[in-house]
Parts: structure tokens; C-alpha cells; sequence
């Protein structure tokens, strides 16, 4: 890939499995039961178990290091507001837009959102600040 500009735009598609999410919950300790248990959560306001934040904001750090601008990026910060709920089992797109660069630095800022793909409905958005030396 060559640099990237801004308005360099990148999507992704994910879905998180409940597994992943109880798998989530082992590994991090939290275990709210509105991520992990469907019949409590079907007495909250969101009628069904929904994910981890950090474990749906997780998709901005994939693409970072692996896909946008890949391998050799540096992740420097991430602001995230949680929007909506992230439920399991449902399909989801995040979307990146660059925003500003910094070229003699090698940095960027990047827009980023996670919207359910059946209605578009934002479910997180933030900017990130990545460091990448060959591609910013």
C-alpha cells in the first residue's frame, strides 16, 4: 500500500460471536451479566446480551495493525463514545476516514465508527492517532 492521505477511507466488516464475548469476559474478568447471561439481559433496557465496548472498539486495533495501514503501525491513542449497543450474532461495519497527517512525523488522525450494517445505526464513533513510518 502507498501512503495514505487524507481522505483515504477503509471499511471492515465483523461480527462477534457470543463465544468471543464469554471468551472476552474470562480473559479481561468482566463479567456483567448483561454480556454473558440472556436471561438477566433480557430484562434490561437492551432485551438481549450485548457485547464488551472495548471488545467491539477491538476492531479499530485489528485493522490498524494488520489491514489500515497494516503491519508497522503504531497504535499512539483512541477516543471511543459508545452510541449504541453492540449485540452479538449481528453484522457490523467499521469505517475509517483519514483525517489530518502529520508526513514529517509519520502520524494521522483517523476517524472511526462501528455501524450496524442491517440499518446503519452508529454504534461507536471516535478518532484514533496512529504513527505508521512508511505509509504516513
Amino acid at each position: 500500500m502507498s501512503a495514505i492521505k487524507i481522505g483515504s477511507t477503509y471499511t471492515h466488516e465483523v461480527c462477534f460471536s457470543q463465544e468471543q464475548v464469554n471468551a472476552f469476559a474470562d480473559v479481561t474478568g468482566d463479567h456483567n451479566p448483561i454480556h454473558i447471561d440472556a436471561e438477566y439481559a433480557t430484562k434490561t433496557p437492551f432485551g438481549r446480551c450485548i457485547v464488551h465496548g472495548f471488545l467491539a472498539g477491538s476492531v479499530f486495533s485489528k485493522v490498524f495493525g494488520t489491514l489500515f495501514p497494516g503491519e508497522g503501525t503504531i497504535y499512539m491513542s483512541q477516543e471511543m463514545r459508545f452510541m449504541a449497543p453492540v449485540f452479538p450474532d449481528t453484522e457490523y461495519r467499521a469505517v475509517f476516514e483519514v483525517e489530518e497527517t502529520i508526513p514529517e512525523k509519520h502520524r494521522g488522525v483517523v476517524a472511526c465508527r462501528l455501524e450496524r450494517i442491517s440499518d446503519g445505526q452508529i454504534c461507536i464513533e471516535g478518532k484514533a492517532r496512529i504513527l505508521h513510518r512508511e505509509k504516513l
